[in-house]
């Protein structure tokens, strides 16, 4: 079964066609890093208007790659949220007209469960009870997967997401837009013991991430030292080399901590690390190192199908059709949409859950 995936949630216009799931027969994404990067961020406005321009092209691109028509394609799946409403909508009418000129199911996928698919290309098949980690600059939250296509979440962010935090100290520190790969590259020059950071801690005692007062130290410590933005062109000190390693090392510290003490709780039989932030090295090296202590494996996307990317949609999108699941016509963008269907726990794991504190 040959599926079209397209995928616009937010800066990337992205199409793919996939073959049963597990097949990348062509990935084609349009990346809008440039446009936004004098802003510091993603402007919503640009990102859609560039969805608009891009979309056919892309797609007609990604079928010319695969060596397929559209006739040849069977269903289209498409990110029906969360996201910028602006440019889902982008996504979301184009694959609707698509499906419907040419009278073939419609999927509608959710973008967080469509990276929890990443891993399905180059890993072996995923065992279930299964704990995903998804982790990107929109979300920070843990999954609970019991068996394929049902999730309850066990743990979320109560405020910034980790990528989002990686921008915001890398616009604090001047180092540029997105903040993620750039502060990872200067963490490998640094100390990360050099600056003593707190692991956030929840008061209600839930496994939930914060990173809102770590940013905060972060500013602290930058006021108290009188640490100045990197200029432009210069290259940084020493000093913001270890600020830089000592904030991604407590970023990383936070969220594998947190995975492997639910992981010891509900003893899934896999563990799934994936979203852009799946793409920093010191994340992958410890949650690899969490999963041999654990003694489970640990699936990964390769870092071209970490960040945004329609191959993961189309596989999203294949496993709804085999199940019987599909969209009508009247589906729309929903920027709050959530991946939590799965919400009784059997008797044993309500036994066994504790409070914890990071």
């Amino acid at each position: 079964m040959v599926i079209l995936g397209i995928e616009s949630s937010c800066d990337e216009t992205a199409a793919s066609i996939v073959r049963d799931g597990r097949e990348i027969l062509s990935s084609v994404i349009a990346s809008q890093i440039g446009l936004h990067r004098p802003f510091g961020g993603v402007v919503p406005e640009l990102a859609s208007r560039e969805h608009l321009l891009k979309i056919e092209p892309i797609v007609f691109q990604a079928c010319a790659e695969a060596n397929v028509s559209l006739n040849d394609v069977d269903a289209v799946a498409v990110t029906q949220g969360p996201g910028l409403i602006g440019s889902l909508l982008v996504g979301v009418c184009y694959a609707k007209a698509l499906a419907f000129g040419l009278d073939i199911p419609f999927i509608g996928v959710n973008h967080i469960e469509g990276h929890v698919y990443s891993v399905a290309f180059e890993n072996p098949t995923v065992e279930y009870p299964a704990l995903a980690l998804i982790v990107s600059g929109g979300h920070t939250n843990l999954f609970y997967i019991p068996e394929a296509g049902k999730y309850k979440v066990v743990s979320r962010t109560r405020d910034d997401a980790a990528g989002e935090a990686f921008d915001k100290v890398a616009k604090m520190l001047g180092l540029g837009y997105p903040g993620g790969p750039v502060i990872e590259n200067l963490a490998k020059e640094g100390d990360p013991k050099k600056v003593k950071f707190t692991l956030p801690k929840i008061s209600d005692g839930r496994p939930d991430f914060s990173f809102s007062g770590l940013k905060t130290a972060v500013v602290r410590h930058i006021r108290e030292n009188s640490i100045e933005p990197v200029a432009d062109g210069a290259q940084p000190s020493q000093e913001i080399k270890d600020l830089a390693a000592s904030f991604q090392a407590t970023v990383v510290k936070s969220l594998v901590g947190t995975m492997k003490k639910l992981a010891i709780e509900m003893s899934p039989k896999t563990l799934i690390v994936a979203g852009g932030v799946a793409c920093n090295g010191a994340l992958r090296s410890a949650a690899e190192a969490a999963g041999t202590d654990l003694g489970l494996p640990v699936y990964f996307p390769s870092k071209h199908l970490a960040t945004d990317n329609a191959a993961m949609i189309a596989a999203a999108g294949y496993a709804h059709l085999i199940r019987g699941s599909q969209s009508d016509l009247t589906m729309t963008a929903d920027i709050t949409m959530r991946l939590q269907n799965f919400e009784n726990e059997d008797a044993e794991l309500k036994r066994k859950r504790v409070r914890y504190r990071l």
